[in-house]
């Protein structure tokens, strides 16, 4: 059985700056997933949800489309974790893993 690897998460960040942790680590998850093969970012997904690598608390990771376009805003096409309340706050990447914003 092979175990899910953690995504490395750049030197740059610190536990002390939620923000940067989330950004660095939705960086990395959406490489990890490219490296892996999944090429269906267009389609938007959120890369946190169900996601046992992801322990980022109160912060969810999805792709967005860069410009964003109004789809991006409809709640079908947003992280179940931010939907739901159990996140108060997501970070965007789009399909090349690209930071785009944090909110």
């Amino acid at each position: 059985m092979s175990r899910s690897r953690r995504p490395r998460i750049p030197a740059c960040c610190s536990a002390d700056d939620p923000a940067e942790e989330a950004r660095a680590s939705c960086i990395a998850e959406c490489r990890l997933e490219l490296e892996r093969g999944f090429y269906y970012m267009p389609d938007g997904p959120c890369l946190s949800d169900n996601n046992p690598r992801w322990d980022v608390d109160d912060w969810v990771c999805d792709v967005a489309h860069s410009p964003r376009q109004e789809v991006d805003n409809e709640p079908p096409n947003q992280c179940t974790g931010y939907r739901t309340g159990a996140a108060s706050h997501f970070i965007e990447v789009d399909p090349e893993c690209n930071f785009i914003r944090a909110l």
